[in-house]
């Protein structure tokens, strides 16, 4: 199993290009069932989850191009199953997408549970709810979730939330979109990557109001078609590089990303003393050498402090000026890389859902293991500023959202190069 090795003390500086979002990605492949006619999706980012979702496509019958652009063709001519199975949901919660759509054009669906998540309760019980309400037939035997519409369509409904959910808003707005009559999503995530979904919808010809707000109103229409669409920037991979130029007192700027993504993270980076300018398609953080000051976080959905930059932060406490508390709000676990920074040398002590974290000048190296995709980006910069040589390992987690992480960083001047067969 992979490791990356990194030798602590270089600054950052220089310029990196930010890829496709996961989190925009996953959710327009799944929307890609909808149409009749090609899908074309551009500016994906090449991680294993998107080779995932392709091959449950694939496996459903959908004709699959990937061009050397990374950019994807899809045909839903030739389907022939809705079943999604367990040996690809099992690898990636995200494959629960694929209900709402599989309903929608096809009137049933069969997906796997996705099981369990490292850090914390993901329900799907609001995704199946959802449905329920727009008159699906729904049961949960043998680990899949079976679901089929009356009549081989679903009707128009009033859905609330009771708590803010990224894909089940996602599942039931691609649900809606072929429904009979108006569906209303109240308490609506608002996340951009939601906002990316709907515009999509909107270009295969949806009706959709209140895009980017907690209310969405759709109305229902007969089919929808293929069209071209590229994925919005990832703004999670964006802060990661300008907080790893932040810890380290460098300069980076990031291409191909978007500032308006950013505003809640770009405003703590600022009160922890960085200089930061942006135009319409990048950003630039220069600390011009200084340790960062301490920042108190909470994370809450958007478009508040997101939860997917938390670890990062705390990472740029343990090394800033002061103290600073992390306030963590949307996962009841999402402290692991706490105890692996403390192994560091980081000062932090948790008390349930705060972070209290004391800065010091330095950390030193140690072997960490990640625990989660953004705990790992955390331990990666962590190790960016300690003394000596730091082996992370478990890295599947980082490459399941970082697209070549060691590359990018080894263009900024880090000092990182992947091992082949690191320890568990």
């Amino acid at each position: 199993m992979d490791s990356l090795r990194i030798v602590g003390g270089n600054r950052l500086d220089g310029e990196v290009r930010i890829s496709g979002a996961k989190n925009s990605a996953l959710p327009i492949i799944a929307a890609t069932l909808l149409a009749d006619g090609v899908m074309h999706v551009g500016n994906l980012p090449h991680l294993h989850d998107i080779t995932t979702m392709l091959e449950l496509l694939g496996c459903m019958g959908v004709q699959v191009a990937i061009n050397e652009d990374m950019s994807v063709e899809t045909d839903c001519g030739d389907m022939n199953s809705c079943v999604a199975p367990y040996d690809l949901v099992r690898t990636m919660r995200a494959s629960i997408l694929v209900l709402g759509p599989l309903l929608a054009k096809h009137g049933e669906a069969e997906v796997s549970l996705p099981g369990g998540c490292a850090i914390g309760s993901r329900p799907v019980d609001l995704h199946i709810r959802g449905m329920e309400a727009m008159g699906a037939e729904v049961e949960v035997v043998d680990g899949y979730i079976k679901a089929k519409a009356p009549g081989g369509r679903l009707k128009g409904a009033h859905i609330f939330f009771d708590m803010v959910t990224v894909t089940g808003t996602e599942n039931v707005l691609m649900a809606a979109v072929l429904a009979d009559g108006k569906t209303t999503i109240e308490n609506a995530a608002r996340e951009p990557e939601v906002v990316d979904l709907a515009n999509c919808l909107v270009a295969m010809g949806a009706k959709i109001e209140g895009i980017g707000t907690d209310t969405l109103v759709i109305e229902g229409v007969e089919s929808l078609q293929g069209c071209y669409f590229d994925v919005l920037p990832d703004r999670i991979e964006t802060g990661t590089y300008l907080v790893a130029a932040a810890v380290t007192g460098g300069r980076v700027k990031c291409k191909d990303t978007d500032p308006l993504l950013m505003e809640a993270v770009l405003h703590k980076l600022e009160e922890a003393g960085a200089k930061i300018t942006t135009g319409d398609d990048w950003i630039e953080l220069d600390m011009e050498g200084r340790r960062p000051k301490a920042v108190n976080v909470k994370t809450a959905p958007h478009p508040a402090f997101p939860t997917d930059m938390q670890a990062q932060f705390v990472v740029l406490n343990a090394i800033a000026e002061g103290t600073g508390t992390v306030i963590e709000t949307i996962f009841e676990n999402r402290f692991m890389h706490v105890n692996e920074l403390m192994r560091m040398g980081a000062d932090i002590h948790v008390e349930g859902n705060t972070a209290i974290v004391t800065g010091k000048e330095g950390l030193t190296s140690a072997p960490v293991m990640a625990t989660d995709l953004r705990a790992s980006a955390s331990l990666v910069i962590a190790a960016l500023v300690a003394d000596g040589a730091t082996d992370v390992n478990r890295i599947y987690h980082i490459d399941r959202g970082y697209e070549c992480i060691e590359e990018k960083f080894q263009q900024l001047g880090a000092n990182i190069r992947r091992v082949s067969g690191g320890s568990r």
